[in-house]
């Protein structure tokens, strides 16, 4: 994995939406090779309950910027102290079906125990880098979306979990910066807009 060319993007900014968020893409390092740590959504949650995400949320009043806005969500959601973030770069933002910009910031962390928040997550997960990259573990669609058009959606299916939506386009982008992993140019399949997502 080479986190060279995730600290020199360039990323894309995305400021003319309703709403702003920030995640960490958190890096740990194992023996048996980096894994990224993601959250499973309470399934409570008003918005994509049960989904996979990266540690972060919405932009409070209080929050200095994006970064600290980051950083605060991650030590609320799972107990990361900010002090112990390393963050490397930048992807890009990117527009949500509920009107955010999220904003991700890749960091490393330290390989622990975390402690999910109850009220926002459900568990935490720890995936491989090899497990993610591996084409076995990846398929796509695309449909058409009443605000985005036509559109592409990723499912990284690993170890039970399947990440997708929005964590999922990071996750492509991520890939693709830190590793040789290339998305496969053809789609698995196409579907009719109302179809449900295959998770």
């Amino acid at each position: 994995m080479d986190l060279s060319r995730v600290a020199a993007h360039e990323p894309v900014e995305v400021t003319d939406e309703e709403r702003e968020a920030a995640v960490l893409v958190p890096l740990v390092a194992r023996d048996d090779g980096p894994h990224l740590l993601f959250t499973k959504r309470a399934d409570h949650l008003g918005e994509h309950p049960g989904q996979m995400s990266f540690p972060g949320g919405g932009r409070e009043p209080g929050d200095d910027d994006l970064l600290a806005t980051a950083l605060r969500e991650a030590n609320e959601e799972i107990g990361l102290d900010p002090g112990d973030v390393e963050v490397i770069g930048r992807l890009d933002d990117i527009r949500t079906v509920t009107s955010y910009s999220v904003r991700p910031f890749v960091a490393r962390i330290p390989d622990r125990e975390y402690a999910p928040d109850e009220r926002e997550v459900a568990e935490i997960a720890v995936l491989s880098i090899a497990d993610l990259t591996d084409l076995d573990n990846y398929d796509s669609e695309r449909r058409e979306h009443p605000h985005y058009g036509d559109i592409r959606l990723h499912f990284f299916r690993v170890d039970g979990y399947t990440v997708w939506g929005a964590t999922g386009r990071m996750l492509v982008q991520f890939l693709e910066l830190a590793t040789d992993w290339r998305q496969p140019e053809g789609v698995d399949r196409v579907v009719d807009p109302d179809a449900d997502f295959p998770v």
